[in-house]
């Protein structure tokens, strides 16, 4: 998230929920052409400024095809360190008065989410999402549907629980998230009451590296990692898989050609 101000519409500094691989983005190139700050929770500075990677993705959650493949994805740090600060205690954001943020770990350790009171827009990063992450086809058709956290990059199901329920409390008017389509009203709201009653039989998954014992971090990245629970025969299996889908996307795009 940008902040902007002034009639060349330059941002005057960036706000990051966390700072996952598909969240970063071009950071490092936008702060640096616009020289601007970057603002982050004091408890994602290890992955923003190259010390520690976040704990590996989980592809034994289940769930469909973006978890079977979260393997692949990078889970390595990147270094903003010359442009990075830790956003102030009391929950208020630089350069975006109206706003503030709340931590809503779970998905990330200083996972965020900023909240604007006066209209009841909410910014909830992946705390939860608008479409079922899980599945390619859901990810390419964006249909919307309130889910929690992507499951095979949440490392602390406890805490991703607490967050939900903490943004529920705000009774939001229109909720934005990380992956999906901006949901709004009395719809949104009510998706958000149902998706927090029922976290812990419908939310959470079955099974998983972190599901019943969460990975630990402290100040500088992660402190703990549960045992990996993969073996050759899943590994096998998810080869299997990858290769099937790499055939596919190559005789899609040759029908697409002829």
């Amino acid at each position: 998230m940008c902040s902007i101000r002034g009639s060349d519409t330059r941002p005057s500094s960036i706000i990051l929920t966390h700072g996952h691989f598909d969240h970063v983005g071009s950071v490092l190139q936008l702060s640096d052409e616009w020289a601007v700050p970057v603002y982050c929770h004091h408890l994602e500075t290890p992955y923003l400024t190259g010390k520690s990677s976040y704990p590996p993705p989980d592809p034994t959650v289940g769930g469909g095809l973006m978890s079977l493949m979260s393997f692949t994805f990078p889970k390595k740090p990147i270094n903003v360190q010359n442009h990075l600060r830790e956003l102030p205690d009391g929950g208020t954001v630089p350069d975006l008065h109206h706003w503030q943020w709340l931590h809503t770990p779970g998905h990330a350790p200083g996972h965020i989410s900023l909240y604007r009171e006066r209209d009841g827009v909410l910014v909830a990063g992946d705390a939860f999402v608008t479409t079922n992450q899980h599945s390619a086809l859901s990810v390419m058709t964006q249909k919307v549907e309130l889910c929690g956290p992507p499951m095979y990059f949440t490392p602390d199901w406890g805490s991703a629980a607490s967050s939900v329920k903490k943004l529920d409390a705000l009774q939001p008017e229109v909720l934005a998230t990380g992956h999906g389509r901006t949901m709004y009203g009395a719809e949104a709201r009510k998706a958000l009451h149902k998706l927090t009653r029922e976290f812990w039989q419908k939310v959470m998954p079955d099974d998983g590296r972190y599901v019943k014992e969460p990975a630990l971090f402290n100040e500088d990245g992660v402190a703990y990692l549960p045992p990996n629970r993969m073996n050759r025969y899943f590994l096998a299996a998810v080869g299997v898989t990858a290769f099937a889908v790499v055939i596919e996307i190559m005789l899609y795009r040759k029908r697409k050609a002829a």
